[in-house]
């Protein structure tokens, strides 16, 4: 029974560690995380009705100022952390691994830096990952479903690694500088959703696997260095809304029986489909598209 009685103690010193480590320029933590008032009923805190344990911390645009201090480590019950816009800094420290239980991690829009710990791998439980808009380095554990590192510092190729992502349906890569062709392993990864990698210096072509992602929905590649032709197998992505490859080097026929196929799906009635500042040739350019059901369509 004492032991049970302490625990929730444990949650209040580690968030009281936290408040005394950063800047709380908006005075939010000063006035709620007080010893007066039980944990649960502290700002952006939830706890298990259970065992009054601290399981969702939402701290997210509070204008919070300093490093992640490694006492959040001891939130051991902790199953959502979001610490999104705010000023935060530095590097991850390991004693954040021990979050065993975390589902979602959201640290978008803030300054932290370095390369994504490894210890990401042993948080297997973690199905969204949000880490855009940081100065990051390096890739995340597999487990991941919804992977979002827009805006970072991620350089080089695609890692192979990423066909170990089995779960993952969404994945965002904009704005870093990723270059090298697109991996034939990511056409394995038949959950994907969504593919949005713009704004990198990817080069080579797309291949033919890519129409074996057939739950694919948005497929964004615009301003990198594709070239070659888009494959006649794009049509069997018959749930694809939005396709976006323009400001690349892309050549070569494109029919409008192609595109065609990506308005008649049965799940949506509007699309999006742009090609400008590409080479194409071909019907598409030329034949009227008033029957199909796009909501819009870019050459020029």
């Amino acid at each position: 029974l004492r032991h049970d009685c302490e625990e929730p103690h444990t949650d209040q010193h580690a968030l009281l560690a936290f408040k005394h480590q950063i800047i709380d320029s908006h005075n939010i933590l000063a006035n709620s995380w007080t010893t007066n008032n039980s944990v649960c009923n502290w700002a952006g805190v939830s706890c298990a009705a259970k065992h009054q344990r601290v399981r969702v911390l939402d701290l997210s645009n509070m204008g919070l100022i300093g490093t992640i201090p490694p006492q959040l480590g001891n939130l051991s019950f902790l199953v959502s952390r979001n610490l999104s816009h705010n000023n935060f800094q530095g590097h991850f420290t390991w004693e954040l691994g021990r979050l065993s239980h975390l589902k979602l991690i959201d640290l978008s829009f803030n300054f932290l830096n370095g390369k994504i710990p490894s210890w990401f791998g042993r948080l297997d439980k973690v199905l969204h990952l949000n880490l855009r808009n940081n100065n990051l380095k390096g890739v995340s554990p597999p487990s991941i479903a919804n992977l979002d590192l827009n805006f970072n510092l991620i350089h080089g190729n695609i890692p192979h690694e990423i066909s170990k992502f089995l779960n993952l349906r969404i994945l965002r890569l904009a704005r870093n500088q990723l270059s090298g062709s697109i991996p034939a392993v990511i056409y394995n990864i038949s959950s994907l959703r969504m593919i949005s990698v713009p704004h990198n210096h990817l080069s080579g072509s797309l291949q033919k696997d890519i129409g074996n992602l057939t739950e694919l929905k948005k497929l964004l590649l615009y301003d990198n260095n594709l070239e070659g032709e888009i494959p006649q197998d794009i049509r069997n992505l018959q749930k694809l809304e939005i396709f976006d490859v323009s400001m690349n080097n892309l050549s070569g026929a494109l029919e409008l029986n192609m595109l065609g196929s990506l308005a008649d799906k049965p799940t949506s009635t509007s699309g999006l489909v742009s090609l400008t500042a590409n080479s194409f040739v071909g019907s598409i350019l030329t034949a009227p598209l008033l029957r199909y059901e796009f909501d819009f369509i870019i050459f020029i």
